[in-house]
């Protein structure tokens, strides 16, 4: 038995459904809030009014349905966009393009001259392999120089062998003070640093004699008054810096210098090389007078043409032969003597060069010898450009007698120094 279809609810209130029987006729309002036609199925998200303060006076503060906006964008959504931050796409760092001065403590050479206690090593100074072969190469020049004074001894009589035993005591002057400030001020053009020049020099001095044990009142700090890069160590006791090395390098740099010169200080090398400088004086002034003796005499031979070339040419061959056989060959070592000094000073400026890298100014020295290097080469534009002809290629002989080494060696000797630790 079929049973008839229930009857469909009835919908009470402004809801009720119109097509129905018995529901309720409740006419049609307008809701106050329109929904957006475009979204029927979002009634949660009602739209915002337009309100009377954002609108023209005198219009509605409705906004009709055909004009609603569109809805608020939130910028926690997926598009929302990305905030800019242009300073961490490209830094700019304005300090980076102008160098700090030479003495700024922004300088990468700057180095710190506060320093507490100082441990002083037991052992100031040694004489090392460079030091005591050059004493030994400048031994034929001392025996040179004893004959030459003891020939002028002969003209003296009985007082003669008070000359030689002056002479070889005289000596001892190279430790001597007073000589050593005489020697630095008449024959290196030095003089004692004013206040302000103290007041540069002595902080950089103690930091450098700290790192190397070395009590650093032993020694004397002087000034030459040179627009050139350049120290000395004199004597035993002097420590010597250009004015353009004191004014214009970073504390670091100017470290590295008086470092290199205090290498040779405490390896022998000053000492040596002045000791073995002094003895053979007597016997250069003597080559010197004998070389204008003979040039004068060349000159007067040859107005006598070929045949007074000749005689000249016997004579003074057989003096030397004389002389030579006379002396056991030692004339012969002394002309080979000025090569091999000059080598022994190259090793001794590399050891220098050690020195001041083992107290941790490797890098400040290798920036010195770039600024050498460089200074060097505009000295040869200079000289080129003021119409002096190009410069002298360097020879071979040149190279040898070279008291110190090339640009390029002294790096090479630098590299395991520069090179960073594991």
């Amino acid at each position: 038995m079929t049973q008839p279809p229930p009857t469909p609810p009835e919908y009470p209130g402004p809801t009720g459904r119109p097509d129905q029987p018995g529901a309720a006729q409740v006419p049609h309002q307008a809701p106050p809030y329109p929904q957006n036609p475009q979204n029927p199925q979002n009634p949660q998200y009602p739209q915002y009014p337009q309100y009377p303060q954002q609108t023209a006076p005198g219009a509605s503060p409705y906004v009709p349905p055909q004009a609603t906006p569109a809805p608020p964008q939130y910028p926690t959504g997926p598009t929302a966009p990305q905030p800019a931050y242009p300073q961490a796409a490209a830094p700019s760092y304005p300090q980076a393009a102008v160098p700090p001065p030479p003495g700024s403590p922004l300088h990468p050479h700057h180095i710190s001259t506060d320093r507490g206690r100082v441990h002083v090593a037991g052992q100031q100074r040694r004489t090392d392999a460079a030091a005591f072969g050059n004493l030994l190469l400048h031994l034929p020049n001392f025996l040179c120089s004893l004959v030459v004074v003891t020939l002028v001894s002969l003209l003296l009589g009985d007082f003669g062998i008070l000359l030689i035993l002056a002479w070889l005591a005289s000596g001892a002057l190279v430790f001597h003070r007073p000589t050593e400030s005489a020697l630095a001020r008449h024959l290196l053009r030095l003089r004692y640093p004013t206040p302000q020049e103290r007041a540069t020099l002595e902080p950089v001095w103690r930091e450098v004699t700290a790192r190397a044990g070395v009590d650093g009142r032993t020694y004397e700090l002087w000034v030459e008054d040179s627009d050139s890069l350049n120290a000395v160590a004199a004597a035993g006791h002097i420590v010597g810096v250009t004015r353009f090395a004191m004014n214009n390098l970073p504390n670091g740099e100017l470290a590295a210098v008086m470092a290199h010169e205090l290498g040779h200080h405490v390896g022998g090398h000053a000492w040596s090389g002045l000791l073995g400088y002094w003895y053979a004086l007597p016997g250069r002034i003597a080559w010197r007078l004998l070389r204008a003796v003979t040039g004068f005499l060349f000159q007067v031979s040859r107005a006598f043409s070929c045949i007074g070339v000749a005689f000249f040419g016997v004579c003074v061959g057989g003096l030397a032969l004389a002389t030579i056989t006379s002396l056991y060959g030692l004339p012969l070592l002394v002309l080979g003597m000025p090569y091999a000094l000059a080598a022994v000073g190259r090793r001794s400026e590399l050891r220098a060069d050690r020195h001041a890298a083992a107290l941790g100014f490797a890098p400040m020295l290798a920036a010195v010898l770039d600024k050498l290097h460089q200074q060097e080469q505009l000295r040869t534009a200079a000289l080129t450009a003021a119409g002096q002809g190009a410069p002298v290629p360097e020879t071979a002989a040149s190279r040898l007698l070279s008291s110190h080494p090339d640009y390029h060696t002294r790096l090479h000797h630098l590299q395991q120094y520069l090179q960073p630790t594991r």
